[in-house]
């Protein structure tokens, strides 16, 4: 600042200036901050700081930064070093440090224990002085206890031969039992015994015994017993409740350890079959499994516990721990199924098992339907029987008939011959207006085989066009003699639509049956047939089972093939819970651990091990079967059927049912759909929903799935749209059979056929520089194309077959020459033409080709 006259005064102009700044914080807070803004001090060399003499006030400048500040920078340098280096010291140190703390605490751990393990093995080693000195003390009390009685025996003995004489003064009086308890407490108390405690007890003891003696003490009290008496065992010591605690810790530790005396050694007969496992071994013989593989090291053999021996090696380890051995073999499992003839006072009569036969659509169903007065046919797809039906019916007299409904097509031959296994008497099933059919023979020829009664059932008279006199001639052909003919085979007309004959037929039954005279046994176990098996979501695996002998109740252990369960729940024809079936009546079995095959037989067992047994090796022997069957036995056999399956090609499948007997019936009419050039193989087959596995499966083997009565879940669904794998669901077998057998034609080759459409003859033969030989011809004969084959021919052999290089009409490139013409030919990579040659003109048509 400068007043009016130019002076300059002293002002504020070069302070520092002041402010306000809004800082801003988390959460949306802000706060108004004072600040003061200072300037930079600049400084500014005074004129002629340059020369010699004015030197002084900037001495110490170097490029503008003073000693001053360049001694505050050094300092501030080395105070950092010096911060870093003690930063460094004092991480070093705190490491030192938890290194030594770590280290103190391992030598704790250590120390704590081996203190632990002295602690213990003062215990154990005080345990052991106190009983040996209990043992001592034992030993001293039998042995006065033995003296003191030979000298009162001796002194008895003395005392009746003379009379006893005074006792002379200087001699001690014969020791009371008082005194010997208390020469007895000395001694212990000598030999560190009984403790202070112990000492007062005994005391206390002693008084009261003296006291009961009275004055002259004759002891006459002495015959009362006291707590302490009872206690202490008559010998004049008590034992603590911690020495009785003692005492049972030492028993149980002894028991435990096994340092008890030897028992006398058991000899067992063990069963032995051809292959066991070590531990198994062991637990038959009832040692220790140790022992068992410490003898087998011996022998050479390093085994574990869960390793097979043969049937030799496992005699020598039953000998070497003297057992006898049971040589028993794999197939002795099965044993334990009861196969004791029934006596003749236990049979008791049994309902008929009837099946029902015939060709499909004849009606067998519907017949069923009337007899059991139900709308069976509607439940089935197609108006066809699927399934095996097992259903029971109680006729107007009472008497109870088991029926088996089988299915009539073709695919379902294997279904219809367990059918006609486990039936007592087969009604065939012919209809009328179609009489005898395809599957009509097959249903004959089954129960020929089975030897069963058959009767004939002739459906459908109620048609205009039924004709049974037809079915009757006709079954003649068959060797089948109904009792119109002359013959032994019963016959009824009978009309599932109105209900014609049906009474006649349901005698028909019942006399047949009075004559077989069907009884079985209901009191043994029981067996059976499984009719039909499924995978059910909410019941797992369900076999309808046909009891053929014995009562089968709620809670038996069994073995169905493959598979065992416990019987859980009894389901009969009309959806109710039963607790037992009986002989000749289906039900449907809940328990199973798998589902087994439609026709395995079904046995009662004593145990769950018993099934498992049996059940482990029949898997493992159909491992074997499959397993010999598939194998060549010769690398000859290997090489030449490796060949053969190179020139088939193969349509793979995936096949998912709703029952075991229609898997069975896909897969054999799978098998039976190709030649020799294409085949259906079907990798997988089973029963339930199709899961994400098989839809994995179908990915891997690029096949499609095809299920047949179930559906994919939703896991499934959405794999198979992801992998692109074709699901396929079908209810009725015919359709899926069609749908495999046009897509396996589908892999057939073509078949070529070869239309001549015209020849022509080489008049001349040019040689064309960069063409080569070039036939100069004329079409004798239809027309000559250039993209058809041609053959040469010279003398009427074929020399050369292949395709035109060129055709041309004068020079022009042409794609056709018609008779007559004369034209150019070139071949494609031959030469060799010459004139008066025939070449012969042909197109090639592909016939596409179908399975029959």
């Amino acid at each position: 600042m400068s007043d009016s006259d130019g002076k300059k005064t002293l002002g504020l102009r070069g302070g520092p200036r002041s402010g306000q700044v809004k800082q801003s914080f988390s959460h949306g807070r802000t706060k108004n901050v004072v600040v003061e803004t200072k300037r930079k001090r600049v400084v500014v060399p005074k004129p002629g700081a340059g020369k010699p003499g004015a030197a002084q006030g900037g001495q110490g400048k170097a490029g503008g930064v003073t000693d001053s500040e360049m001694e505050r920078r050094l300092k501030a340098l080395q105070a950092a070093k010096a911060r870093e280096a003690d930063e460094a010291k004092q991480r070093a140190e705190d490491e030192r440090r938890r290194e030594e703390e770590r280290k103190r605490r391992r030598e704790e751990i250590e120390a704590k224990e081996r203190e632990e393990k002295e602690r213990a093995e003062r215990a154990r080693q005080k345990a052991e002085d106190d009983e040996r000195k209990r043992k001592e003390e034992a030993e001293a009390r039998k042995r006065e206890a033995e003296e003191r009685k030979k000298a009162v025996l001796g002194t008895k003995g003395r005392n009746a031969s003379k009379p006893e004489p005074k006792k002379p003064a200087d001699k001690k009086p014969a020791p009371t039992p008082a005194d010997a308890q208390a020469a007895e407490a000395g001694a212990g108390t000598r030999s560190g015994g009984p403790k202070p405690s112990q000492r007062r007890d005994r005391d206390g003891q002693d008084k009261d015994r003296n006291r009961g003696k009275g004055k002259g003490g004759d002891g006459r009290r002495s015959g009362k017993l006291t707590l302490n008496q009872a206690l202490s065992g008559g010998d004049g010591r008590q034992r603590s409740v911690a020495a009785m605690k003692r005492k049972q810790e030492r028993l149980r530790q002894k028991a435990m350890s096994g340092s008890n005396e030897p028992r006398e050694k058991v000899v067992r007969d063990v069963q032995v079959p051809e292959a066991i496992v070590v531990s198994e071994l062991a637990n038959r013989m009832a040692e220790r499994v140790a022992d068992v593989v410490k003898e087998l090291m011996k022998m050479g053999m390093m085994v574990t516990q869960n390793q097979s021996i043969d049937q030799d090696t496992a005699e020598l380890i039953i000998e070497e721990f003297g057992h006898n051995i049971v040589r028993v073999s794999d197939a002795d499992v099965e044993d334990v199924i009861d196969t004791v003839e029934d006596k003749e006072e236990d049979l008791q009569p049994r309902p008929p098992v009837i099946t029902i036969m015939g060709h499909v659509d004849h009606g067998k169903t519907s017949l069923l339907d009337a007899i059991r007065d139900a709308k069976v046919v509607a439940g089935e797809a197609g108006g066809i029987t699927q399934h095996i039906g097992a259903y029971q019916v109680t006729t107007d007299s009472g008497t109870v008939l088991s029926f088996l409904d089988t299915p009539g097509h073709a695919a379902f031959t294997s279904m219809r011959a367990r059918g006609a296994q486990v039936t007592d008497i087969v009604v065939l099933v012919v209809a009328a207006d179609d009489s005898v059919m395809p599957q009509t023979i097959e249903a004959i020829n089954h129960s020929k085989a089975a030897g069963v009664p058959m009767i004939v059932a002739i459906n459908k008279c109620d048609k205009p066009t039924a004709d049974p006199m037809k079915v009757r001639t006709e079954l003649l052909q068959h060797e089948v003699i109904v009792e119109a003919m002359s013959g032994e085979v019963q016959d009824v007309e009978v009309s599932a639509h109105t209900g014609q004959g049906l009474d006649e037929l349901l005698e028909a039954i019942a006399l047949q049956s009075e004559i077989l005279e069907l009884k079985a046994n209901p009191t043994r176990a029981a067996s059976g047939a499984v009719i039909e098996a499924q995978l059910d979501v909410g019941r797992g695996p369900v076999a309808t089972v046909l009891v053929q002998n014995g009562t089968l109740r709620q809670g038996d252990i069994f073995v169905v093939g493959e598979q065992w369960g416990k019987v859980r729940a009894l389901v009969n024809d009309k959806g109710d819970r039963v607790q037992e079936a009986g002989p000749s009546v289906p039900v449907e079995v809940l328990g199973l651990n798998g589902t087994p095959e439609a026709g395995d037989v079904l046995n009662v067992v004593d145990t769950e091990a018993q099934a498992r047994e049996i059940a482990d090796y029949r898997i493992q022997a159909a491992k074997d079967k499959r397993a010999a069957a598939g194998a060549a036995t010769t690398l000859d056999q290997m090489m030449a059927k490796a060949k053969a399956d190179e020139n088939v090609a193969e349509l793979p499948l995936i096949v998912k049912a709703d029952v075991q007997g229609s898997a069975e019936a896909i897969v054999q009419a799978m098998e039976k759909i190709g030649n020799d050039e294409v085949r259906v193989r079907v990798i997988h087959t089973g029963v339930g929903a199709i899961t994400e596995s098989d839809v994995g499966l179908a990915e891997a083997s690029s096949a499609p799935v095809m299920g047949f009565n179930v559906r994919a879940n939703a896991p499934a669904r959405n794999a198979a749209n992801q992998k692109g794998v074709e699901i396929r669901y079908y209810s009725v077998i015919y359709d899926l059979v069609d749908d495999v057998k046009a897509a396996a034609s589908g892999l057939l080759s073509a078949e070529i056929r070869e239309n001549f459409i015209g020849y022509a003859e080489i008049k001349e033969v040019f040689k064309v520089s960069g063409v080569g030989k070039v036939a100069g011809c004329i079409v004798t004969e239809g027309v000559a194309r250039r993209s058809a084959g041609v053959r040469l021919l010279r003398d009427n052999v074929v020399i050369h077959e292949g395709t035109l290089k060129t055709l041309k009409r004068f020079k022009d490139e042409v794609a056709e020459v018609q008779s007559g013409q004369e034209c150019g030919m070139a071949f494609e990579n031959y030469d060799d033409i010459r004139p008066a040659d025939v070449i012969e003109i042909f197109e090639r048509e592909e016939i596409e080709r179908k399975l029959d």
